[in-house]
């Protein structure tokens, strides 16, 4: 009888574990570098939309601004899904206002491809576009 309780205290205190590591995941999966973003010249870019020629200017400070084309809110969390040195795909929440995930592919320090799709505003959102740097913001 003893050994059944301490068996299930063991197995509780296991499964507090595993819990309280899932629940670390995404804060690890946030802090992550995105040292990618961080290579990309700082300045005004042009972003334009593929689908209907469109055009976008974005200061980049930092290379996260391309991140939430469509929330431009602060606060929103973010996963990151891939952290490679030529592509960065991040999830995001916006509490209130929706969601998105955008994929960042860097061809060179002054061009990236994106794809972003999501809910802004409860409508749903796609964007395929190419930023290029184009000066000064």
């Amino acid at each position: 009888m003893q050994n059944n309780y301490l068996m299930g205290m063991s197995r509780m205190g296991v499964a507090a574990g595993l819990a309280a590591a899932v629940a670390v995941l995404p804060l690890v999966a946030q802090a992550a570098g995105l040292d990618m973003l961080g290579t990309l010249t700082k300045g005004g870019w042009t972003l334009r939309i593929r689908d209907d020629g469109s055009e976008q200017r974005v200061c980049v400070r930092t290379g996260r601004e391309f991140i939430q084309l469509r929330h431009r809110q602060p606060g929103c969390s973010q996963v990151v899904v891939r952290d490679n040195p030529n592509e960065v795909v991040i999830q995001y929440t916006c509490r209130g206002n929706g969601y998105g995930r955008t994929s960042i592919r860097r061809e060179g320090n002054g061009l990236v491809q994106i794809e972003s799709q999501g809910i802004a505003d409860g409508t749903p959102f796609s964007i395929s576009g190419e930023a290029r740097h184009s000066g000064k913001c």
